[in-house]
């Protein structure tokens, strides 16, 4: 039995059809209430990781925790600590001294930018830019902790089917309009969602790899810029670029994080992304997984664009 934290999510919920689609043996935790999005072989654990109710209910005969589950948007930096470091704590605690594989799902920013335009290595000492990614930094610290044979996987951009917040720049491409931060050319690590799925699978299942740690990311680095040239072509649509000053864009990012407070709603948009925006690389080595799990994400930007831009449409998300 395989439980899985965050199963209703944008990757959790890949992840958990692809198990169940294999017919292998799967329980979500999840809040009340989330349970209908999941598919109907998949068996239900109602409990909170924040106050660690129901925990060690869902970890009853369980053999293998996938831990998705955490913060990416929140309106008070408190919110990105208690919900991706205190989340995993209790956890991490519920699933000691159990007989488990535990593979925790953790992220590029937990590590920071690259160093020039080399490729960030795992081993690397960790710089994070924001509390998002020093939460999820703090986190690993956790699970290294108290789980020392837990593998931590690590994904960059990720992009696909059901994403809310790359759909934000192929909404506005959509549009007509591409927003640029003014300064040259920014290159970053991405990965399609189902290429990390099969990546977090293969954490799972492959042995001699307890206690490692694993950035999955496709082998070619990517620019906005090519992101969004790729987008526009296979939406047919050529837009006006717009390149902003850094400080017009920080200006952005404040006047966001007031919306979102005023209407009490996260967004994607803050000074805090814009500070991570303005890095001129994000990217990260594929090598010590293709090594060391035998993968390698082998979907293209431009195929994987292709397919997540076909389901918008076909969702009602996108018109073109």
């Amino acid at each position: 039995m395989i439980l899985v934290t965050g199963g209703t999510g944008f990757i959790g919920s890949h992840l958990v059809e692809s198990l169940a689609a294999a017919g292998q043996p799967v329980r979500c935790l999840v809040r009340a209430g989330r349970a209908r999005k999941l598919p109907p072989a998949v068996e239900i654990a109602i409990g909170d990781l924040a106050t660690a109710d129901g925990v060690g209910d869902a970890l009853a005969g369980v053999d293998t925790v996938i831990h998705l589950a955490g913060v990416t948007k929140a309106l008070a930096a408190e919110e990105y600590y208690r919900g991706n470091a205190r989340g995993t704590e209790c956890l991490a605690r519920a699933a000691q001294g159990r007989n488990l594989r535990f593979v925790h799902v953790s992220s590029l920013a937990a590590i920071g930018p690259s160093h020039g335009n080399a490729p960030v290595e795992e081993d690397v000492m960790p710089r994070p830019l924001t509390n998002y990614g020093k939460s999820k930094l703090e986190a690993e610290r956790i699970v290294r902790a108290l789980l020392p044979a837990a593998v931590i996987v690590r994904p960059p951009v990720v992009y696909g089917p059901r994403d809310t917040d790359v759909f934000q720049l192929l909404r506005s491409i959509s549009k007509g309009l591409v927003v640029e931060i003014a300064g040259g050319e920014r290159w970053f690590s991405a990965i399609y969602v189902r290429d990390l799925v099969e990546g977090i699978l293969a954490a799972v299942r492959r042995p001699g790899v307890e206690g490692r740690s694993y950035f999955l990311t496709h082998p070619k680095p990517a620019s906005w810029s090519e992101l969004a040239s790729v987008a526009a072509a296979a939406m047919n649509r050529r837009p006006r670029v717009v390149r902003i000053p850094v400080a017009l864009a920080r200006c952005a990012g404040f006047c966001a994080e007031v919306w979102a407070q005023a209407t009490r709603t996260p967004g994607i948009i803050s000074r805090e992304k814009v500070t991570e925006a303005v890095c001129p690389a994000w990217i990260c080595d594929h090598r010590r997984a293709a090594a060391e799990l035998s993968f390698q994400a082998s979907t293209s930007l431009m195929a994987g664009m292709e397919k997540t831009l076909a389901w918008y449409r076909e969702a009602g998300w996108l018109e073109y």
